[in-house]
């Protein structure tokens, strides 16, 4: 399932403000009937997790990884009003890749709008939690020579990268919009720098 943090009240809304997650789905999907059968809300619980680096240290025990995570819990509605329907699907459509809703074919027609439902999660609370920097060992491991000497350890950055586009059989057009590849560009620099970050940190 594919979601997006936002706020249909206060578009202009950050971060570090109040915000729903909204949750694109198909119609007739198990959490799309669960959630249009409850009347106070679905409860549900949303996780995500990002791994940074793979941690190596002296002993097998300490190796870890670097990583970001998330929970949320909240209660899950459906989306009734159209325009708000619409605005959530842009939010999430441009959450993939930059401008991609203005450069397709909008607004959805009928069917594309009865097949798809977008709940509105209202966050009740979450945690989060983030391991970043470089190994961690024990004293025990570090002051001794026969250990150190015979051991690399590290962080392996570990990082998403796009690839060139391929175009599909059917594409008319001679170039890759530029939405796309100044999109990937952006991208690749900065899931890279991030990772290296979290190595040193």
């Amino acid at each position: 399932m594919i979601g997006q943090m936002g706020s249909f009240e206060f578009p202009s809304a950050g971060i570090d403000e109040p915000l729903e997650c909204y949750l694109h789905g198909y119609v007739s999907s198990r959490i799309m009937n669960l959630a249009r059968n409850s009347d106070n809300g679905l409860p549900l619980c949303i996780a995500t997790s990002k791994v940074d680096g793979l941690v190596m240290s002296l002993t097998p025990n300490s190796h870890s990884y670097n990583y970001r995570s998330v929970v949320l819990h909240g209660y899950a509605k459906l989306v009734t009003d159209e325009e708000e329907k619409l605005w959530a699907m842009k939010l999430i459509t441009n959450s993939v890749v930059a401008d991609r809703w203005d450069n397709t074919r909008v607004p959805p027609d009928r069917a594309e709008m009865s097949s798809t439902v977008i709940l509105r999660v209202k966050i009740v609370d979450g945690s989060g939690k983030i391991r970043d920097g470089p190994p961690s060992d024990d004293r025990k491991d570090t002051e001794r020579p026969e250990v150190t000497d015979r051991v690399w350890t590290g962080v392996v950055p570990v990082y998403e990268t796009y690839g060139e586009p391929i175009p599909s059989d059917g594409n008319q057009l001679s170039e890759v919009p530029e939405h796309i590849t100044s999109y990937i560009t952006k991208k690749n620099f900065q899931n890279r720098a991030l990772a290296e970050r979290a190595a040193t940190r």
